[in-house]
Protein backbone atom coordinates (compact mmCIF):
# COMPACT_ATOMS: atom_id res chain seq x y z
CA UNK A 1 0.00 0.00 0.00
CA UNK A 2 1.34 3.46 -0.60
CA UNK A 3 2.27 5.95 1.65
CA UNK A 4 -0.49 9.12 1.63
CA UNK A 5 1.24 12.80 3.16
CA UNK A 6 -1.52 15.40 2.89
CA UNK A 7 -1.25 19.31 3.81
CA UNK A 8 -2.41 20.22 7.13
CA UNK A 9 -4.24 22.60 4.98
CA UNK A 10 -6.24 20.44 3.57
CA UNK A 11 -7.73 19.25 6.68
CA UNK A 12 -8.47 20.45 10.36
CA UNK A 13 -6.03 23.61 10.86
CA UNK A 14 -4.03 22.37 14.34
CA UNK A 15 -2.80 26.15 14.70
CA UNK A 16 -6.23 27.00 15.63
CA UNK A 17 -5.91 24.96 18.65
CA UNK A 18 -4.93 27.66 21.63
CA UNK A 19 -3.32 25.04 23.50
CA UNK A 20 -1.07 23.59 20.62
CA UNK A 21 1.34 26.75 19.35
CA UNK A 22 1.58 25.80 15.55
CA UNK A 23 5.52 25.99 16.30
CA UNK A 24 5.39 22.85 18.16
CA UNK A 25 4.21 20.81 15.73
CA UNK A 26 6.68 18.93 13.58
CA UNK A 27 5.35 16.69 10.55
CA UNK A 28 8.14 17.00 8.12
CA UNK A 29 11.66 18.32 9.06
CA UNK A 30 13.66 20.28 6.43
CA UNK A 31 17.13 20.82 7.53
CA UNK A 32 19.64 22.62 4.97
CA UNK A 33 23.07 21.83 6.76
CA UNK A 34 22.50 18.27 7.19
CA UNK A 35 22.04 15.35 4.10
CA UNK A 36 18.90 13.40 4.70
CA UNK A 37 19.51 9.80 5.30
CA UNK A 38 15.93 8.30 5.21
CA UNK A 39 12.68 9.96 5.94
CA UNK A 40 10.76 6.58 7.69
CA UNK A 41 6.72 6.98 8.83
CA UNK A 42 7.67 8.97 11.70
CA UNK A 43 11.52 9.74 12.22
CA UNK A 44 13.63 11.73 9.57
CA UNK A 45 17.29 10.48 9.44
CA UNK A 46 20.31 13.22 8.76
CA UNK A 47 24.08 12.29 8.32
CA UNK A 48 26.31 13.80 10.68
CA UNK A 49 29.75 12.03 10.06
CA UNK A 50 30.98 8.64 9.10
CA UNK A 51 29.98 7.56 13.04
CA UNK A 52 27.11 9.31 13.81
CA UNK A 53 24.00 10.45 12.22
CA UNK A 54 20.53 12.64 13.62
CA UNK A 55 17.23 10.88 14.37
CA UNK A 56 14.19 13.34 14.34
CA UNK A 57 10.96 11.99 15.76
CA UNK A 58 8.04 13.64 14.08
CA UNK A 59 4.66 13.89 15.08
CA UNK A 60 3.85 11.73 11.88
CA UNK A 61 1.21 9.05 13.04
CA UNK A 62 0.91 6.33 10.89
CA UNK A 63 -1.61 3.48 11.00
CA UNK A 64 -2.08 0.16 8.47
CA UNK A 65 1.40 1.54 7.10
CA UNK A 66 -0.41 4.69 5.98
CA UNK A 67 0.90 8.18 7.01
CA UNK A 68 -1.72 10.40 7.97
CA UNK A 69 -1.63 13.34 7.08
CA UNK A 70 -2.80 15.06 10.99
CA UNK A 71 0.09 15.33 12.92
CA UNK A 72 -0.38 14.56 17.24
CA UNK A 73 0.83 17.60 19.32
CA UNK A 74 3.77 16.93 20.89
CA UNK A 75 4.22 12.78 20.13
CA UNK A 76 7.58 13.25 18.74
CA UNK A 77 9.04 14.36 21.96
CA UNK A 78 7.10 12.01 24.14
CA UNK A 79 8.25 8.77 22.00
CA UNK A 80 11.94 10.59 22.45
CA UNK A 81 11.41 10.69 25.93
CA UNK A 82 10.19 7.44 26.55
CA UNK A 83 12.90 5.64 24.38
CA UNK A 84 15.52 7.82 26.72
CA UNK A 85 14.02 6.93 29.63
CA UNK A 86 13.96 2.98 28.98
CA UNK A 87 17.78 3.33 27.34
CA UNK A 88 19.11 4.64 30.27
CA UNK A 89 17.37 1.67 32.48
CA UNK A 90 18.14 -1.06 30.09
CA UNK A 91 21.75 -0.44 29.40
CA UNK A 92 23.17 -3.43 31.99
CA UNK A 93 20.61 -5.57 30.02
CA UNK A 94 22.06 -4.70 26.17
CA UNK A 95 24.23 -1.94 24.81
CA UNK A 96 22.12 0.97 22.86
CA UNK A 97 22.36 3.27 20.18
CA UNK A 98 22.55 6.56 22.33
CA UNK A 99 26.25 8.81 21.86
CA UNK A 100 27.42 11.09 24.19
CA UNK A 101 27.30 14.08 21.46
CA UNK A 102 25.36 17.21 21.59
CA UNK A 103 22.60 19.18 19.60
CA UNK A 104 24.57 21.95 20.19
CA UNK A 105 28.00 20.93 18.31
CA UNK A 106 25.75 20.15 14.66
CA UNK A 107 25.77 23.46 12.40
CA UNK A 108 22.51 24.38 12.34
CA UNK A 109 20.79 27.81 12.09
CA UNK A 110 17.92 28.80 14.77
CA UNK A 111 15.10 27.74 12.44
CA UNK A 112 16.30 24.30 12.24
CA UNK A 113 17.31 23.87 15.85
CA UNK A 114 13.39 24.50 16.55
CA UNK A 115 12.38 21.69 14.82
CA UNK A 116 14.48 19.13 16.73
CA UNK A 117 13.21 20.96 19.92
CA UNK A 118 12.86 17.55 22.36
CA UNK A 119 13.16 15.60 19.40
CA UNK A 120 16.13 15.06 18.32
CA UNK A 121 18.85 12.79 19.69
CA UNK A 122 22.58 12.40 17.98
CA UNK A 123 23.19 8.26 17.44
CA UNK A 124 26.12 5.91 16.63
CA UNK A 125 25.93 4.40 13.41
CA UNK A 126 25.30 0.76 13.29
CA UNK A 127 24.34 -1.99 10.99
CA UNK A 128 20.95 -3.04 11.80
CA UNK A 129 19.34 -6.51 12.26
CA UNK A 130 16.97 -7.64 9.31
CA UNK A 131 14.30 -8.48 11.44
CA UNK A 132 11.89 -7.06 14.10
CA UNK A 133 12.07 -8.63 17.40
CA UNK A 134 8.80 -8.83 18.89
CA UNK A 135 8.02 -10.04 21.86
CA UNK A 136 3.89 -10.89 23.51
CA UNK A 137 3.06 -11.27 26.77
CA UNK A 138 -0.61 -11.46 26.11
CA UNK A 139 -2.77 -12.89 23.59
CA UNK A 140 -3.82 -10.24 21.47
CA UNK A 141 -4.09 -8.93 18.02
CA UNK A 142 -2.62 -11.29 15.08
CA UNK A 143 -1.74 -13.63 18.15
CA UNK A 144 -5.40 -13.71 19.10
CA UNK A 145 -6.59 -14.21 15.29
CA UNK A 146 -3.52 -17.17 14.51
CA UNK A 147 -4.46 -19.19 18.53
CA UNK A 148 -8.20 -18.91 17.27
CA UNK A 149 -7.36 -20.62 14.06
CA UNK A 150 -4.43 -23.15 15.29
CA UNK A 151 -4.27 -22.80 18.56
CA UNK A 152 -0.57 -21.85 18.16
CA UNK A 153 1.01 -18.13 18.32
CA UNK A 154 3.68 -18.20 14.69
CA UNK A 155 4.05 -21.72 14.88
CA UNK A 156 4.47 -21.84 19.06
CA UNK A 157 2.09 -24.68 20.93
CA UNK A 158 0.11 -22.93 23.06
CA UNK A 159 -2.41 -24.94 25.99
CA UNK A 160 -6.50 -25.11 24.87
CA UNK A 161 -9.00 -23.03 26.14
CA UNK A 162 -6.89 -19.45 26.53
CA UNK A 163 -9.16 -16.36 25.97
CA UNK A 164 -8.87 -12.95 24.32
CA UNK A 165 -6.26 -10.69 26.40
CA UNK A 166 -5.34 -13.69 28.50
CA UNK A 167 -1.73 -13.07 29.99
CA UNK A 168 0.22 -16.30 28.40
CA UNK A 169 1.83 -18.62 30.50
CA UNK A 170 5.20 -17.53 29.38
CA UNK A 171 5.94 -14.47 27.15
CA UNK A 172 7.10 -15.49 23.52
CA UNK A 173 9.67 -14.13 20.99
CA UNK A 174 7.50 -14.13 17.63
CA UNK A 175 9.94 -12.78 15.22
CA UNK A 176 9.03 -10.85 12.31
CA UNK A 177 10.95 -10.12 8.90
CA UNK A 178 11.31 -5.89 7.72
CA UNK A 179 9.07 -5.60 5.02
CA UNK A 180 9.93 -2.55 2.53
CA UNK A 181 8.08 0.77 3.32
CA UNK A 182 4.34 0.55 2.89
CA UNK A 183 4.12 -2.92 2.78
CA UNK A 184 3.32 -4.95 6.13
CA UNK A 185 6.15 -7.08 7.97
CA UNK A 186 5.48 -10.82 7.81
CA UNK A 187 5.78 -13.20 11.16
CA UNK A 188 8.70 -15.82 10.61
CA UNK A 189 9.54 -18.64 12.19
CA UNK A 190 12.58 -18.94 14.58
CA UNK A 191 14.64 -21.25 11.88
CA UNK A 192 14.19 -18.47 9.54
CA UNK A 193 15.98 -15.94 11.96
CA UNK A 194 18.52 -18.33 12.78
CA UNK A 195 19.12 -18.14 8.26
CA UNK A 196 19.01 -14.66 8.56
CA UNK A 197 21.79 -14.16 11.13
CA UNK A 198 23.24 -16.94 12.34
CA UNK A 199 22.40 -19.42 15.38
CA UNK A 200 24.42 -17.79 18.24
CA UNK A 201 23.42 -14.39 17.31
CA UNK A 202 19.32 -15.49 16.81
CA UNK A 203 19.98 -16.94 20.46
CA UNK A 204 21.29 -13.48 21.32
CA UNK A 205 18.40 -11.74 20.15
CA UNK A 206 15.95 -13.85 21.30
CA UNK A 207 16.97 -14.00 25.06
CA UNK A 208 17.83 -9.95 24.82
CA UNK A 209 14.18 -9.24 23.74
CA UNK A 210 12.70 -11.64 26.21
CA UNK A 211 14.88 -10.50 29.19
CA UNK A 212 13.99 -6.25 27.55
CA UNK A 213 10.18 -7.38 27.50
CA UNK A 214 10.37 -9.13 31.54
CA UNK A 215 12.31 -5.94 32.92
CA UNK A 216 10.34 -3.32 31.18
CA UNK A 217 6.48 -5.51 31.93
CA UNK A 218 7.75 -5.39 35.78
CA UNK A 219 8.50 -1.91 35.95
CA UNK A 220 5.34 -0.91 33.98
CA UNK A 221 2.96 -3.21 36.17
CA UNK A 222 4.33 -0.71 39.12
CA UNK A 223 2.91 2.01 36.99
CA UNK A 224 -0.46 0.43 36.49
CA UNK A 225 0.25 -0.48 33.14
CA UNK A 226 0.25 -3.76 30.78
CA UNK A 227 2.74 -4.20 28.58
CA UNK A 228 0.76 -6.56 26.04
CA UNK A 229 3.23 -7.14 23.74
CA UNK A 230 6.25 -4.56 21.53
CA UNK A 231 8.98 -4.61 19.31
CA UNK A 232 12.44 -4.47 19.64
CA UNK A 233 14.79 -3.62 16.26
CA UNK A 234 18.49 -3.99 17.02
CA UNK A 235 22.25 -3.79 15.12
CA UNK A 236 25.48 -4.46 15.64
CA UNK A 237 29.00 -2.58 16.06
CA UNK A 238 31.91 -2.33 14.93
CA UNK A 239 33.06 -5.03 17.23
CA UNK A 240 29.64 -7.15 15.96
CA UNK A 241 28.27 -6.51 19.44
CA UNK A 242 24.22 -6.65 19.77
CA UNK A 243 22.97 -3.22 20.34
CA UNK A 244 19.75 -1.63 21.18
CA UNK A 245 18.33 0.89 18.40
CA UNK A 246 15.57 3.04 16.54
CA UNK A 247 12.98 3.76 19.72
CA UNK A 248 12.25 1.27 22.81
CA UNK A 249 9.04 0.26 24.47
CA UNK A 250 7.10 3.39 23.47
CA UNK A 251 3.23 4.24 22.39
CA UNK A 252 4.00 3.26 18.88
CA UNK A 253 6.03 0.04 19.46
CA UNK A 254 3.95 -1.17 21.79
CA UNK A 255 0.70 -2.43 23.43
CA UNK A 256 -0.12 -0.64 26.61
CA UNK A 257 -3.01 -1.74 28.79
CA UNK A 258 -3.85 0.74 31.76
CA UNK A 259 -3.93 -2.39 34.84
CA UNK A 260 -6.75 -0.90 36.70
CA UNK A 261 -9.30 -1.77 33.61
CA UNK A 262 -7.70 -4.73 32.67
CA UNK A 263 -10.49 -7.50 31.86
CA UNK A 264 -9.29 -10.93 30.17
CA UNK A 265 -11.98 -11.65 27.10
CA UNK A 266 -12.01 -7.91 26.12
CA UNK A 267 -9.74 -5.73 23.96
CA UNK A 268 -8.66 -3.53 26.46
CA UNK A 269 -8.46 0.44 26.12
CA UNK A 270 -4.93 1.56 25.35
CA UNK A 271 -2.47 4.33 26.12
CA UNK A 272 -0.89 3.24 21.94
CA UNK A 273 -2.72 4.57 18.44
CA UNK A 274 -4.84 1.35 18.79
CA UNK A 275 -7.05 4.01 19.04
CA UNK A 276 -6.87 5.89 16.03
CA UNK A 277 -6.72 2.67 14.56
CA UNK A 278 -10.42 1.76 16.17
CA UNK A 279 -11.79 4.94 14.75
CA UNK A 280 -10.39 4.27 10.93
CA UNK A 281 -11.75 1.08 11.10
CA UNK A 282 -15.45 2.46 12.95
CA UNK A 283 -18.66 2.84 10.61
CA UNK A 284 -17.50 7.12 11.75
CA UNK A 285 -14.27 7.53 9.82
CA UNK A 286 -15.81 6.42 6.45
CA UNK A 287 -12.90 4.83 5.01
CA UNK A 288 -12.29 1.69 3.10
CA UNK A 289 -8.69 0.52 4.05
CA UNK A 290 -8.65 -1.87 1.22
CA UNK A 291 -9.94 1.01 -1.18
CA UNK A 292 -5.97 2.33 -1.78
CA UNK A 293 -7.94 5.59 -0.91
CA UNK A 294 -5.98 8.04 1.54
CA UNK A 295 -7.73 8.20 5.30
CA UNK A 296 -9.79 10.67 5.88
CA UNK A 297 -8.19 14.00 8.70
CA UNK A 298 -8.88 13.00 11.83
CA UNK A 299 -11.27 15.20 14.17
CA UNK A 300 -10.42 17.40 16.81
CA UNK A 301 -11.23 15.34 19.33
CA UNK A 302 -9.43 11.90 18.46
CA UNK A 303 -6.16 14.18 17.42
CA UNK A 304 -7.04 15.27 21.03
CA UNK A 305 -7.78 12.04 22.92
CA UNK A 306 -4.42 10.09 21.49
CA UNK A 307 -2.27 13.26 22.03
CA UNK A 308 -3.50 12.62 25.44
CA UNK A 309 -3.03 9.24 25.66
CA UNK A 310 0.27 9.34 24.68
CA UNK A 311 1.12 12.20 27.23
CA UNK A 312 -1.04 10.04 30.10
CA UNK A 313 1.73 6.75 29.16
CA UNK A 314 4.85 8.95 29.16
CA UNK A 315 4.29 10.44 33.11
CA UNK A 316 2.94 7.02 34.11
CA UNK A 317 6.16 5.44 32.99
CA UNK A 318 8.83 7.41 33.67
CA UNK A 319 6.87 9.37 36.95
CA UNK A 320 7.35 12.81 35.79
CA UNK A 321 5.05 15.52 34.37
CA UNK A 322 5.78 15.95 30.68
CA UNK A 323 6.10 19.39 30.00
Amino acid sequence: MLQYYQSPAKGRQLDENPRVPSTSLVHTTHLRHLPLLHRGKVRDIYDIDSGHMLIVTTDRLSAFDVVLSDPIPYKGQVLTEISDFWFKRTSSIVPNQLSNRSLDELPLDADEREQLRGRAIIVRKLKALPLEAVVRGYLIGSGWKDYQATGKVCGIDLPAGLALAERLPAPLFTPASKAPAGQHDENIRYDEVEALIGAPMAAKVRETSLALYEFAASHARDCGIIIADTKFEFGLDADGRLTLIDEVLTPDSSRFWPADTYRVGISPPSFDKQFVRDWLTSPASGWDRNSGEPPPPLPDEIVEKTRAKYVEAYERLTGREFT
